[in-house]
């Protein structure tokens, strides 16, 4: 960001108004626009530049610097243009790096799957062992919110901020990885590309690796040097973390490879086997995320965080044994549910309700598939919530893990996710 030149913000979100609290603290007298793809703003102090204006606000050479929020594609056309025209694109994460990194040990945590959760274990596990820490990015505070407040920062990276990040995380690691996001990325190779850029950023992090990245063979191609791999946890925390781990609300072998992940990369900073095994006792869901709610005598699980068909199959192992009714379905990235309809002929499932757009496409692969799996194809989540309602004494576990966004039908997977518990509580209460 070059001193006292005019700025626009290109979303206008919590991390837009973030970055124009920072702005107004750090560069008072700067210039600031705001514009967005959809819906206005009510960031106070900027601007609005509408974003049909923006290609003449670019010839003109109205700002000077581009700060994106995440959700914008740094593959859009007019990114383009603004390089071309000269102008700087940053992020609220450089920003932070910029001005506060260099006095800060970063843990940068990544994945298709899995990241948030195991940022959060690794943040609670050093808290729990009174290593003192703070928790950003993805999960929820703005890293510029995050300030200089803490010598150890956790950060949960989406593809959306490794793609551009600007300085190296002392460690880094990766959950999963799988195709997604193929539309912001415009392509499967430049998301895997963007996000495990991460790992070669110089100076080059200590790195460790959950059991489905650590065998990926794009992951194989950036460990140019195995000294970096942080030590595995001894067999005897392996083995408490497994065996403690199906007490809690920390469901599913994913979970337990995510308590692993974590406690690997809180060890080296310093966390004690005590902290860890608190820290996962005492863990509770994150919102969305294979959170939990008991109605009468069904258990609804809240999974809208899940976007791929990789994280509905994790979902389905979490709770195996039980009689599942699923809702999957939601926006179209062109994801293949061969694999995802297998595994429920595989395991069983009471009911599978099928929701616009990718719905039609599972439908179809569980009449090839798994034809006996009875099977609803609904128009949106209340009407699916209807027909699961009309069949409530085949099953005890509702699961909304749908294997897809939710851009379709919902502003987001929150949204999504708390349409889903009241229409739980609505029609079981």
């Amino acid at each position: 960001m070059r001193d006292g030149r005019p700025v626009l913000l290109y979303g206008a979100g919590a991390e837009a108004r973030s970055t124009r609290a920072y702005l107004a603290e750090a560069s008072p007298e700067t210039k600031v626009y705001v514009t967005a793809d959809s819906g206005g703003s009510d960031i106070t102090d900027a601007e609005w530049l509408p974003p049909a204006e923006l290609g003449a606000a670019i010839a003109a050479g109205r700002f000077d610097t581009l700060i994106k929020s995440p959700g914008v594609s740094l593959y859009k056309p007019v990114m383009a243009e603004m390089r071309a025209a000269g102008i700087v694109i940053t992020s609220n994460l450089n920003l932070w790096g910029a001005r506060y990194g260099a006095g800060t040990r970063v843990i940068a945590i990544t994945g298709t799957k899995g990241k948030s959760t195991t940022a959060t274990l690794c943040h609670d596990m050093l808290t729990a062992s009174g290593v003192a820490s703070g928790l950003g990015g993805n999960v929820g505070v703005p890293p510029l919110d995050l300030g200089d407040r803490n010598d150890l920062v956790v950060l949960e990276l989406s593809s959306y901020q490794t793609a551009d990040m600007d300085f190296a995380p002392d460690i880094a690691a990766v959950t999963t990885l799988y195709s997604e996001h193929v539309d912001w990325h415009q392509s499967r190779e430049r998301y895997f590309a963007d996000k495990l850029r991460l790992l070669d950023l110089e100076p080059k992090p200590r790195l460790a690796f959950g059991p489905q990245a650590a065998t990926h063979a794009l992951v194989a191609t950036h460990l140019d040097d195995p000294a970096r791999l942080l030590p595995a946890i001894d067999d005897g925390l392996a083995d408490a973390i497994a065996e403690l781990a199906p007490h809690t609300r920390l469901r599913g072998q994913h979970n337990i490879d995510n308590a692993v992940l974590a406690a690997v990369v809180a060890t080296a900073c310093g966390a004690s086997r005590d902290g860890i095994l608190a820290a996962i006792d005492s863990f509770k869901p994150l919102p969305h995320r294979l959170a939990d709610i008991r109605i009468g005598d069904h258990l609804f699980i809240d999974d809208s965080i899940s976007t791929t068909p990789e994280a509905t199959e994790a979902a389905l192992a979490a709770f195996a044994g039980r009689s599942i009714a699923l809702i999957a379905g939601g926006y179209d990235r062109q994801q293949d549910y061969a694999h995802l309809a297998e595994r429920i002929g595989t395991e069983g499932a009471a009911l599978v309700v099928c929701l616009p757009d990718t719905g039609a496409r599972l439908a179809a692969e569980l009449r090839r598939r798994a034809s006996d799996i009875p099977l609803v194809e609904a128009p949106d989540l209340d009407a699916a919530m209807r027909a699961i309602a009309l069949r409530r004494t085949r099953f005890d576990t509702i699961i909304l893990s749908p294997g897809a966004p939710s851009y379709n039908q919902f502003r987001n997977f929150s949204e999504r996710g708390d349409a889903f518990v009241t229409l739980a509580r609505r029609l079981f209460g």
